[in-house]
């Protein structure tokens, strides 16, 4: 009777505690690891410097003279350098009349280098990835640009596959977001990522101020990224994600509205930038911000931010600085969009960054330009290069996206880093003693013109 009572009052225990063990293991293998990623380096024949940008705006008939100098401003002054790199269509003069096979083309010198070389390198086999996610906002083709992979790499027929089309710049971690689901419900997944812009069938050859602009800030770039939710690769990964958190305002006219593709008076298509494309960008972010805080920032600094706050309310004061959230008391290393100078600066008041914490976005801004979604990639790509990234370091990722979205993540560095990728071969000029266009120099008229000539969009 007594070993009857003991096994009534044992098992129920037994029970719970395996229920908690089963719980326990299942979260181990929803982690989220990245065991490698490639970021694409076009071909030196593609470099674009100031004065052949200065040479396509100059072919395009429907701009006139105040155009030409608005658009030489905004080039000369976006912090872009002179070694990026644009589509082949921008060489071969045909920006006006791209063909569909344009885009693909574009679109497979990418893949095709990048994720070959990212399989060679983790020796990889294609028959082993579980999963694909492919993000290109302003190119759609059918078959679809995952469909062209799955079909050059002859990967599995039970791969699941995700398609992503106008998602804007912050696609990549929307991408990410949906793998780290499917990490959730399915083990040991391998996952690859595959992240770029098409650039050859998006040329705007009208002359709307707030539809030209685009035409500068972007460039060609690519990132194929291999991920895991293995637990055998907790301590070979490059990094582990420890939180990501999405906001979207699209339920907002003004936000939805701020950053749009549409045709203008003369129906021609292009990408409207707004005048409330600031303020929509601000907003998001902070809300971004509010949620994410919470979920990275150590307890004492909420509390000590929770107690500023309540005694400046307290005491009815508005004046002085408001208080801020110091984000460095649970971040190393910030990965900010290159969405532009602006941006980059923007973001850094915001969050009170050091020109250190900046550089990384500067110098990719600088050599790589606005490579749109995989942007982040290369600024993780800068930080690795200069042997920033350390065991346990944590890197914050934000970006923004037309919707208007902004995303953010959380990274904490499973191992020393400092392969550098692409970076390898021009790491040690970085960063340069000056990053003043050297066209800014040999054509000093710019400067001599009447400024409300530049006047770039609020």
């Amino acid at each position: 009777m007594d070993l009857i009572h003991i096994l009534l009052y044992t098992l129920p225990i037994f029970y719970f505690l395996f229920m908690i063990w089963k719980w326990v293991d299942a979260k181990k293998d929803q982690q989220c690891y990245i065991l490698d990623y490639q970021l694409y380096k076009p071909s030196d024949d593609r470099m674009l410097d100031t004065e052949y940008s200065g040479e396509i705006i100059k072919r395009t008939k429907n701009l006139g003279l105040l155009e030409y100098k608005f658009l030489l401003k905004a080039i000369v002054s976006s912090g872009i350098g002179e070694q990026t790199y644009a589509p082949r269509i921008m060489f071969s003069g045909r920006e006006d009349n791209p063909t569909m096979q344009d885009g693909i083309s574009e679109m497979e010198e990418f893949y095709v280098d990048s994720v070959s070389k990212l399989l060679a390198r983790t020796g990889m086999s294609p028959s082993k990835i579980d999963v694909l996610v492919v993000n290109v906002s302003m190119f759609s083709s059918i078959p679809s640009l995952a469909s062209r992979i799955i079909n050059h790499y002859k990967l599995r027929e039970d791969i699941k596959v995700v398609n992503l089309t106008g998602m804007g710049c912050s696609a990549s971690l929307i991408s990410l977001d949906i793998i780290r689901n499917l990490f959730k419900s399915y083990k040991n997944l391998y996952a690859l990522l595959v992240t770029s812009e098409s650039l050859s069938p998006n040329w705007y050859s009208g002359n709307d101020r707030s539809m030209i602009l685009s035409n500068c800030l972007f460039r060609s770039g690519g990132c194929a990224i291999l991920l895991t939710n293995r637990r055998a690769f907790k301590h070979q990964a490059m990094l582990k994600l420890k939180c990501l958190v999405r906001t979207h305002h699209g339920a907002r006219d003004d936000s939805y509205g701020c950053c749009i593709q549409k045709e203008d008076e003369q129906g021609r298509l292009g990408f409207h930038l707004g005048k409330s494309l600031p303020k929509a960008a601000t907003r998001a972010f902070v809300d971004n911000l509010r949620e994410i805080a919470p979920k990275i920032l150590p307890v004492r600094e909420l509390a000590r931010f929770t107690v500023v706050t309540l005694l400046r309310k307290m005491r009815k004061s508005n004046k002085g600085t408001k208080p801020v959230i110091n984000f460095k008391t649970g971040v190393d290393h910030f990965c900010l969009h290159t969405g532009g100078k602006a941006v980059i600066d923007g973001i850094g008041l915001s969050l009170g960054l050091s020109e250190h914490d900046l550089e990384p976005a500067r110098m990719t801004l600088h050599r790589f330009g606005n490579t749109s979604a995989s942007s982040l990639w290369y600024v993780l790509g800068y930080m690795e290069a200069k042997k920033r990234l350390k065991k346990a370091d944590r890197v914050f990722m934000i970006s923004f996206g037309a919707g208007f979205k902004c995303n953010s993540c959380l990274w904490e560095v499973v191992r020393d880093l400092g392969d550098g990728n692409v970076w390898k071969d021009c790491i040690d000029g970085y960063p340069p003693e000056s990053l003043t266009n050297p066209f800014m120099e040999k054509y000093g008229w710019i400067n001599q013109e009447d400024l409300s000539t530049f006047k770039l969009p609020e």
